[in-house]
């Protein structure tokens, strides 16, 4: 198959990577929503991570199961979705834009289009590859971001009834740089997430490839041959979002607070995030230390965990097959 040339590569890289995003992020919309209310309650999140001296009252989620059932109750199957419009809006063109220039990076380091040569880069390419195109993507579509952990973050009473009063809010209080509040902790945190997820999906790639060749011999014909299979793909996606994500939820939860200090919110949510509560990102880390104890740090960890890892799977599985068949009809 010849190699496409290279608007044809960027068009299939951008609409492969929107497909990807979309479907990831709509199977996976449940866990955001129960991890976006757990990284904004100050409040303590489970029994055992009391803050220090009690500084806030009852909490209103304790537990994954136990916010599945409150949300289910008060809000029923659609609040398990609430923020999914600007969440797509927000992640079909990130992902779009991130491999679009992700490819583009491998290929100028590679000296080749070809994905299968784009495995034998060093990890150090590979890492610092993803970490570029996740910040170009992260600049490009944050203001969708920041709406959709706003509206995912509010429960019954809705505060903002439409992603349109939530802009219009935001550019009213905060102005137009309120569309951007806590990007700089996300650029921080998107550097080693982009990084290790790009760069340990393709270490984990090349490994299995290896055993590939180890349990088939050599790969004329063999299953490693070509490609890995769908499992394969899946496992590797797995491993590496979940490798991502357990090291950077801390700054993912500062950009939270960050995105949602100064709003609105129901009182039966408990405290909300007071306007300048942190001054800068060390400010914030230090605080939530003070205040809530190191577990503030990992509030939603556990479905941030459970959702980033098939996350990820679905992401890579979807984008690999999409990839490979627009190229088959467009080459």
């Amino acid at each position: 198959m010849e190699e496409p040339g290279q608007l044809k590569r960027a068009f299939i890289d951008a609409t492969a990577g929107a497909i990807a995003g979309g479907i990831s992020r709509t199977i996976t919309s449940p866990l955001d929503v129960i991890k976006i209310r757990f990284q904004v309650q100050l409040e303590p999140t489970s029994s055992w991570a009391l803050p220090h001296g009690g500084v806030y009252g009852p909490s209103k989620y304790t537990g994954i199961l136990q916010a599945t059932k409150d949300i289910y109750r008060e809000e029923r199957l659609r609040g398990f979705w609430k923020g999914n419009v600007p969440a797509l809006l927000m992640v079909m063109p990130y992902t779009a834009i991130q491999f679009t220039v992700l490819h583009k990076l491998k290929t100028f380091a590679a000296g080749s289009s070809k994905s299968e040569d784009h495995i034998q880069l060093s990890p150090y390419l590979s890492y610092l590859s993803g970490a570029l195109a996740g910040c170009a993507a992260t600049v490009g579509t944050y203001p969708f971001d920041l709406l959709r952990t706003i509206l995912a973050s509010q429960g019954e009473p809705k505060v903002y009834p439409s992603m349109r009063s939530a802009l219009v809010d935001i550019l009213k209080t905060r102005g137009f740089q309120g569309l951007y509040a806590g990007l700089t902790p996300t650029l921080v945190e998107i550097i080693p997430y982009a990084g290790l997820q790009f760069g340990t999906y393709d270490t984990f790639k090349r490994w299995t490839k290896g055993w590939n060749h180890l349990r088939y011999g050599q790969p004329n014909g063999s299953p490693s041959d070509d490609s890995l299979s769908s499992f394969q793909l899946f496992l590797c996606g797995l491993a590496a979002g979940t490798c991502a994500k357990a090291v950077c939820h801390p700054l993912d939860v500062v950009k939270k607070r960050f995105q949602i200090e100064g709003l609105q919110r129901h009182p039966k949510y408990g405290a909300r995030v007071e306007s300048h509560a942190y001054k800068n990102m060390w400010d914030a880390l230090r605080g939530i230390v003070q205040a809530e104890g190191w577990a503030g740090l990992y509030k939603g960890i556990v479905p941030s965990i459970i959702k980033a890892a098939p996350a990820g799977a679905v992401t890579f599985v979807a984008y690999e097959y999409t990839s490979d068949w627009l190229e088959s009809i467009l080459t």
